[in-house]
């Protein structure tokens, strides 16, 4: 397999240091690695396959001779850059919500909608889809393809992972002073997040939902390749460091037993069943966290709907919710002999 020479932009973040570790972990054919960030991380190096490689600063000029761009920087920053990319000849996966919603750019979760990648063709670049929405669609694309899913209600409990490194640390330095006696200072959320919910995530739109909750209509609908789907969610931060809950209420059009609910789930690809009551089984994000997979569990027929189906999801945001997601996509791309 011949090797590929990839960017890696925003490569100092939690995610792209996930993306670093994650390209290492599954061997991805990287014959030259370029580590990107804004000014703030000149004269950093990150380590890559045991070789020290200074961080370069993120320029017009950064993406010549490079064949793969990974973009987990922002929405604002991959708007700017990751056509500059394309013109340089590279193929783009980014991490933002800069793309998602564009007819003519591939949204992809490789369990669940792999043969849409060709469409990288029409401008160069494939959108990876909102933590949260990869998280929950991935066990809910076999159920779908058995009973076929009318409506989703979601509710999710987001963990600090997915606001970014500066969050993460903003809840372990709230628990440290907490438990000293010192006053809580919040620079990331606009309320303190230790010991504490916080019912908001992104910015409130006009129809009452916050922008995160669309995101899991939009692009549940869009992956699915099912606009009849009706999808409602209530995205809350909770006060943990890694993985993405969601407590997920399907209604299908064909009834789904408990029992072939397991069976689909057991055999579905990125998802591992945790369901077994009495012995206090199901998925947590203690042990979720570091995980590659979907865990899934709570696993019940809803005593409110005919055909309704109930389950609990467990992901970690910093793998499956971005980095793995997007390297399994690059993955994809070379198997498709597209990179």
């Amino acid at each position: 397999m011949a090797n590929r020479k990839v960017a890696v932009v925003g490569v100092t973040g939690a995610v792209g240091q996930e993306m670093l570790r994650i390209l290492e972990e599954r061997n991805f054919p990287v014959g030259e690695l370029k580590p990107l960030a804004s000014e703030r991380s000149r004269g950093k190096r990150i380590t890559f396959k045991g070789v020290e490689i200074p961080v370069e600063v993120l320029s017009r000029e950064s993406f010549r001779g490079m064949d793969l761009a990974l973009f987990s920087a922002g929405a604002s920053i991959s708007r700017e850059f990751a056509p500059l990319a394309v013109e340089a000849g590279c193929l783009v996966v980014d991490n933002s919500s800069a793309f998602r919603y564009e007819d003519d750019i591939p949204l992809i979760v490789p369990e669940v909608n792999p043969h849409q990648i060709k469409e990288v063709k029409n401008r160069g670049i494939i959108a990876n889809p909102n933590c949260t929405t990869i998280i929950s669609i991935v066990p809910l694309k076999p159920l779908h393809d058995y009973g076929k899913i009318e409506r989703i209600i979601a509710s999710s409990y987001q963990a600090t992972s997915g606001a970014g490194a500066q969050a993460m640390l903003e809840l372990e330095e709230q628990v440290r002073d907490y438990a000293a006696g010192k006053p809580l200072n919040s620079r990331v959320f606009p309320y303190q997040i230790a010991f504490n919910l916080i019912p908001q995530i992104d910015v409130f739109l006009e129809n009452g939902y916050t922008k995160e909750e669309m995101k899991m209509v939009w692009e549940t609908r869009k992956i699915m390749e099912a606009p009849q789907i009706r999808v409602t969610a209530t995205c809350v931060r909770v006060p943990i460091f890694r993985a993405h809950s969601v407590s997920i209420t399907i209604e299908t059009e064909r009834k789904i037993t408990r029992e072939k609910a397991l069976e689909l789930l057991s055999q579905a690809p990125g998802v591992q069943v945790l369901d077994d009551p009495s012995n206090r089984r199901y998925p947590m994000p203690l042990y979720v966290a570091g995980k590659d997979d979907c865990f899934v569990g709570r696993i019940r027929e809803d005593i409110s709907c005919e055909r309704g189906l109930n389950l609990f999801v467990v992901g970690d945001q910093l793998r499956k919710g971005a980095a793995l997601n997007a390297i399994q996509i690059a993955e994809l791309l070379v198997s498709q002999g597209l990179l």
